[in-house]
């Protein structure tokens, strides 16, 4: 908790308000170029309750918890009645997390649809609604998932890195992680200041790599107007080892070239640019096969 409230004093110091998850349906229409902070939890753990529910309680911040229906109530978990209390209040949100918080990516599409609508079954007899957020566990997803997602859901949550903004895919929304690992207050007060990095399109869309296609081809479209982008530096984990990764610029058309296959389960990519404005940045995550 000391280190969290740190957190929240950096974001303080900036003069950063907090995003009302309630507002999403209408910052996505109609955008607001004010930077906003927006606070996900996922799995919903009792130390979350227990700890931080309090501190974010008394000072009403913003916040969506995501919930994987199975785990909960059991040791280490919370259970329904306190759940129930965090969503009577305003300003936080419930999100869903699948039933089983399993290696979706893994399962055979029939039984990845039997998880997501047993978490949907269980949030609608529990709250009486399923939540309009999602969040694929452990950011892994195949895009067949993804689509399935689309049908039950109006935003869905990964894990890659970035800023959300008006060109970011609504199924594929990036977030930074902050937890014991990467929470320290240095690489924190860098994350808050980070701007979006925008781009037209990305491929490859199926985010789900096989053997067959590792590792991908990627190309990033950026918008005709975009300036400074000779200076993008892209680093990945290709060959399972963090390294500076070569990278093509023609006209507005990023060609990114891994040279070495990704090891699973994870293949990350972080691409950064420094302008007049400032550090803009995203990431892309992979999940690789195993066999």
């Amino acid at each position: 908790m000391d280190v969290f409230t740190k957190q929240i004093s950096i974001i303080d110091e900036n003069n950063y308000n907090y995003f009302n998850p309630n507002n999403f349906d209408i910052f996505f229409e109609k955008p607001d170029k004010q930077k906003k902070i927006l606070i996900t939890i996922d799995d919903a753990f009792s130390s979350f309750y227990e700890n931080a529910w309090p501190y974010l309680k008394k000072n009403k911040i913003p916040f969506i918890l995501f919930v994987s229906t199975e785990p909960i109530g059991k040791y280490g978990y919370m259970n329904w009645n306190q759940i129930k209390e965090i969503e009577k209040e305003d300003f936080a949100f419930i999100g869903n997390h699948s039933h089983s918080h399993e290696y979706l990516v893994s399962y055979d599409f029939n039984d990845f649809k039997k998880d997501i609508d047993q978490s949907i079954t269980i949030f609608k007899k529990r709250l009486g609604y399923n939540p309009i957020f999602f969040s694929y566990p452990f950011g892994e997803y195949s895009l067949e998932q993804k689509n399935y997602i689309k049908q039950k859901f109006k935003y869905a949550f990964g894990q890659h890195s970035g800023v959300i903004d008006l060109t970011k895919d609504k199924f594929e929304l990036p977030r930074f992680p902050i937890n014991e690992k990467y929470g320290d207050l240095k690489r924190f007060k860098f994350i808050v200041n980070y701007l979006p990095f925008q781009y037209q399109n990305l491929f490859p869309e199926e985010k789900f790599i096989k053997t067959n296609n590792n590792p991908p081809e990627m190309i990033v479209d950026f918008f005709p107007d975009q300036k400074n982008l000779q200076n993008i530096n892209c680093f990945s984990n290709e060959g399972n080892v963090w390294k500076k990764t070569e990278t093509q610029l023609y006209e507005k058309k990023l060609i990114v070239k891994f040279k070495e296959k990704f090891f699973p389960r994870r293949g990350r990519i972080n691409c950064s640019l420094n302008d007049k404005e400032g550090w803009r940045w995203f990431g892309i995550q992979f999940t690789i096969e195993q066999t």
